[in-house]
């Protein structure tokens, strides 16, 4: 039985998964010829790779037994894995950084709706009240970004709207299912699916060593490692927590855009990762008194 976090060590966990998902932005600012679908599947194989890798260390021969422990639930969750990883980039190829990002951000809201929905979890008026504020916020960060949305545009939205439905069924599969099972071989399944799904439309490969080396990087620690964090969190945590905190990520990626590629955020993205940031505080306080 996977152990249980305390609830400060779970958020941290969640502050820190979140962070190193924020770093995709910038890292692939620096690729110079890989593109779409490669870049999906190296990243996709790499995570992968590396969450093998944990759990050949951790459970030695168990590994393919483990997988077997998954059920159906767990290849669920593997699925939404795949999802996520796989809209997200093709989403960033189809439309503009601002764009997927606001797709992301209505995760808290499906979220909310779901766990109120499948678990009858009771969600605290301070959250929806922290998720409303969000929600404006990031309103707010990418305001004007929709003016001049094409059709191939839209259809990245679309795409990218994907990825907030699939991390919300997966928080649930995870708070279902957490506490009995070790949920963390679905993060590589999500990998496998994905690297998988993604090869025949990768061809022909154009990346550089350079290329690989820093898709490596983000396959390791921007997705396998937190992806494995939010697995260990998710069982300390409420969904809708979960989501909010999540949001970091999307607070986050035009601060390290803008330290490590030069692009200096607008001043509605300061103000509104700033509403963002005030109503995750909030809720965590609130939180913190309750408990």
């Amino acid at each position: 039985m996977p152990t249980t976090l305390s609830h400060r060590h779970a958020v941290l966990l969640m502050i820190c998964a979140a962070s190193l998902w924020s770093i995709a932005g910038v890292f692939t600012r620096h690729l110079e010829s890989a593109r779409g679908f490669e870049v999906t599947f190296w990243r996709s194989f790499f995570a992968a790779v590396f969450v093998a890798g944990v759990m050949i260390k951790e459970y030695g021969r168990a590994f393919v037994p483990r997988l077997r422990l998954l059920g159906r639930l767990g290849f669920v969750s593997g699925c939404m894995w795949a999802t996520m990883y796989s809209c997200f980039m093709i989403s960033l190829t189809m439309t503009t950084v601002a764009n997927t990002s606001i797709m992301e951000s209505l995760a808290p809201l499906f979220t909310a709706f779901l766990a109120w929905l499948v678990l009858r979890e009771r969600i605290a008026a301070r959250t929806w009240w922290a998720i409303a504020a969000a929600a404006l916020g990031m309103g707010w960060m990418f305001a004007g970004s929709l003016s001049a949305v094409d059709s191939r545009g839209l259809m990245g939205m679309l795409i990218g709207l994907g990825v907030p439905i699939a991390s919300s069924v997966n928080t649930i599969v995870l708070k279902k299912r957490a506490h009995a099972v070790d949920l963390i071989p679905a993060v590589f399944v999500g990998g496998a699916i994905s690297a998988l799904a993604m090869l025949p439309f990768a061809f022909p490969f154009q990346a550089s060593w350079h290329d690989i080396a820093i898709l490596a990087i983000l396959g390791f620690f921007q997705l396998g490692l937190p992806c494995s964090m939010l697995v260990k969190a998710s069982a300390s945590l409420s969904a809708p927590e979960i989501a909010l905190l999540s949001l970091l990520e999307v607070l986050l990626a035009p601060v390290w855009a803008w330290l490590g590629a030069g692009e200096v955020p607008a001043m509605a993205t300061i103000i509104g990762g700033s509403i963002v940031l005030i109503s995750l505080i909030f809720n965590e306080l609130s939180s913190a008194k309750k408990s």
